[in-house]
């Protein structure tokens, strides 16, 4: 795994050897990015954008971001082994100034609190047998951290068909090999 575009290019991230964690595969990053840098149903960019990485594992997404010159990226992970590998990865790439760890289980908590509180982006990778996106949408809303154009990306089994509220929108649903990604944002 790698960082694909900006200042970071070309650097590997370390990832754990275990089953619980599943990285974000570079294919799938990179038609994110594409999307998010160039699609018009989005005000956000990523320069110079808050972006909150939930279920971060390693850190591919929120570190690609720092790459592409977001301002700020906080992480929220609880899993002992994803963590020392996040941790790794920030002082590998140098970029512990704009970024913030968070260790915490996000539905334990059912708030997020961050010292950030107007994000851009919310990214949103939980494990794919993770049946509670109703309630982690809701967490999202509640704490009320995302700006009002903010947009939500979820990575999720492709099989998986998850309910959401209504007040959630989905802009764009795109399916990569077995996985699907979501664009989203309130209404």
């Amino acid at each position: 795994m790698r960082i694909i575009s900006g200042n970071f290019k070309g650097k590997k991230l370390i990832t754990p050897k275990d089953k619980y964690t599943r990285p974000l595969k570079d294919a799938v990053k990179e038609s994110i990015f594409n999307i998010l840098e160039h699609s018009n149903l989005f005000k956000n960019r990523l320069y110079n954008s808050n972006i909150l990485d939930l279920f971060s594992g390693v850190g591919a997404f929120g570190l690609e971001c720092i790459s592409r010159n977001s301002k700020h990226v906080t992480f929220y992970e609880n899993y002992s082994p994803a963590l020392e590998m996040l941790k790794k990865n920030i002082q590998n790439l140098d970029c512990s100034n704009k970024t913030e760890v968070i260790i915490k289980d996000i539905f334990i908590s059912e708030k997020l609190i961050t010292n950030i509180k107007n994000y851009d982006f919310i990214f949103c990778d939980p494990p794919f047998k993770e049946p509670r996106m109703t309630n982690l949408i809701n967490i999202i809303r509640d704490s009320k951290i995302l700006k009002k154009d903010g947009i939500i990306l979820i990575h999720r089994d492709k099989k998986k068909l998850d309910k959401f509220p209504k007040y959630f929108k989905v802009l764009i649903a795109k399916n990569y090999g077995r996985s699907k990604i979501l664009f989203g944002k309130f209404d």
